[in-house]
């Protein structure tokens, strides 16, 4: 490892191969080493290192929404009324398999989730919130707030 080594343990060049990985994780080691002026040895033994490091987690093709019929996306707060229930335990373990969520985080405020929700249209939403949501024990508060446009939208995070 170089010793301009960060406090996280990654060199300029892990942080490259990362950033380029973000652009483009179709790159072949060979295409990656040449951007970065490794071998492709050298390269595939850093993609390696990064990824049983969980620096990276997967890799996933960047999908468009609407192309796919989801015209509907939707941030939607919850709140529970009672946490001293293992309803908000059951609430996360349930959401696991609602493809329709695509996030789901639990924050300070005046809520206890913020979800991101995807839907074909409203009726499609309006029936994920009567027929999913609203059936969940010891739910209190559902406040939705609807994406009317897209203004920047990534999964890149700064390296």
């Amino acid at each position: 490892m170089s010793e301009n080594c960060s406090q996280d343990g990654l060199d300029a060049t892990d942080r490259a191969l990362l950033r380029l990985l973000q652009e483009d994780a179709t790159l072949s080691n060979a295409e990656l080493g040449e951007r970065l002026a490794l071998s492709v040895t050298p390269c595939w033994r850093r993609r390696k290192r990064l990824e049983a490091l969980g620096y990276i987690r997967g890799y996933q093709a960047s999908l468009d929404r609407r192309k796919l019929g989801h015209g509907v996306l939707a941030y939607v707060q919850l709140r529970f009324a009672d946490h001293a229930t293992d309803a908000p335990d059951r609430f996360e373990r349930a959401l696991q398999a609602w493809p329709q969520v695509l996030a789901c985080h639990k924050v300070t405020g005046d809520a206890d989730y913020l979800l991101t929700v995807l839907a074909a249209d409203l009726d499609a939403y309006g029936q994920f919130i009567e027929q999913v949501l609203r059936k969940q024990p010891g739910l209190s508060t559902i406040q939705s707030t609807l994406s009317l446009r897209e203004i920047k939208a990534t999964s890149r995070l700064p390296v």
